[in-house]
């Protein structure tokens, strides 16, 4: 089995249009959330984590960031490799505003030539794991030599269709996301473009170990700590490692009440002596299918030059959940998984391993 490195990486998302701002835009505590209003008379309004980027129309939005964050990871550089395309809904957003059909093999075309992209493209959507799932997919076919360079890149950009959604299963919360907040109430959706580059012939500070995905079909909405439990367990066997050996867990911990409690349980069972946990929810919103993507590669920008940057956590932790989030970037971190719950039953988590 051949190494993947992680050589490269972009990000888009509320704290910035690239990575640099994100991370001064954490160091100076972060941003306040927007509001996001359904359509209609009367329709509700909740907070939203917005790119902020200037321009009404849904597709050339899209191309500019995808372009921008493409370009920031090196996109170029692998052009001819696998591009993998996670994203939970699309370009629903276009379709809104009659600028596209729904038509998935138009719009993976449509970005793959954004990209000037030669390789072979898959479009991976599994929810909100949607972009951990493709890095399995991407690891997997490096790993065995199918491939030598490989991109995947997360997309989730505003439409109301997910915020509608969410909101009748009464999923959002009314003021901020509190991840394992003690009045914690809900999701905040957020948008994020993200790209990271992998590949077995450039080496570079970070490599992908492997990882699992589980599914529990039994509670489609939510979380399952037992599944969360064997998630981590089957994520660590598949990298041939044992639970002393992570140092620092990078959460789902959206702040919602049920989900949060889920993980936290299945974490207890997992290790028993429990890693440093960081959540970036708070930071960046829900991403849905980008989340996975936007989260390693703010993670790791932040453990590789972070100096201060760090997500803050204003509200108090529910105390009755056992768990806790480090305040300041934990000292000697080799070793992160990152796990992302979603729709679906789906539970998914990557080892990362920084040399």
């Amino acid at each position: 089995m051949k190494p993947v490195y992680l050589p490269g990486r972009g990000l888009a998302c509320a704290l910035g249009l690239e990575l640099g701002e994100a991370l001064v835009a954490l160091r100076q505590g972060g941003f306040a959330t927007a509001n996001y209003s359904l359509n209609g008379e009367g329709a509700a309004s909740y907070p939203y984590c917005a790119i902020s980027c200037v321009g009404n129309d849904w597709n050339e939005r899209a191309r500019a960031l995808v372009q921008r964050v493409g370009a920031e990871a090196g996109a170029q550089q692998v052009c001819g490799g696998a591009l993998f395309i996670a994203t939970s809904s699309f370009d629903i957003g276009a379709v809104e505003h009659g600028a596209a059909q729904l038509d998935y093999s138009a719009f993976s075309d449509r970005i793959a030539a954004w990209l000037d992209w030669t390789g072979p493209v898959y479009l991976v959507n599994t929810a909100c794991t949607s972009s951990l799932n493709a890095l399995l997919a991407a690891h997997a076919l490096l790993s065995v030599g199918e491939e030598d360079e490989a991109l995947v890149l997360g997309l989730e950009l505003d439409n109301q269709l997910t915020l509608g959604g969410f909101a009748a299963l009464q999923l959002l919360s009314s003021s901020r996301s509190q991840p394992f907040g003690a009045h914690r109430d809900g999701l905040v959706l957020g948008e994020a473009v993200a790209a990271l580059r992998l590949s077995t012939r450039e080496p570079s500070r970070w490599q992908m170990l492997g990882g699992a995905n589980v599914v529990d079909g039994k509670q489609p909405t939510g979380a399952s700590a037992a599944v969360v439990a064997s998630m981590t367990q089957r994520a660590l066997a598949q990298c041939g490692l044992t639970t002393d050996a992570i140092d620092l867990i990078k959460v789902q911990a959206a702040g919602s009440p049920a989900n949060d409690a889920a993980e936290a349980q299945g974490l207890h069972e997992a290790f028993q002596v429990m890693p440093a946990l960081v959540s970036l929810k708070a930071a960046i919103g829900h991403a849905m299918g980008a989340s996975g993507a936007a989260e390693i590669a703010l993670l790791t920008a932040c453990l590789d030059h972070g100096h201060g940057a760090w997500p803050t956590y204003p509200d108090t932790v529910d105390t009755t959940l056992g768990v806790d989030l480090v305040a300041h970037q934990p000292d000697s971190v080799r070793r992160v998984m990152a796990t992302i719950l979603g729709f679906g039953g789906s539970h998914a988590a990557v080892v990362l391993e920084r040399a």
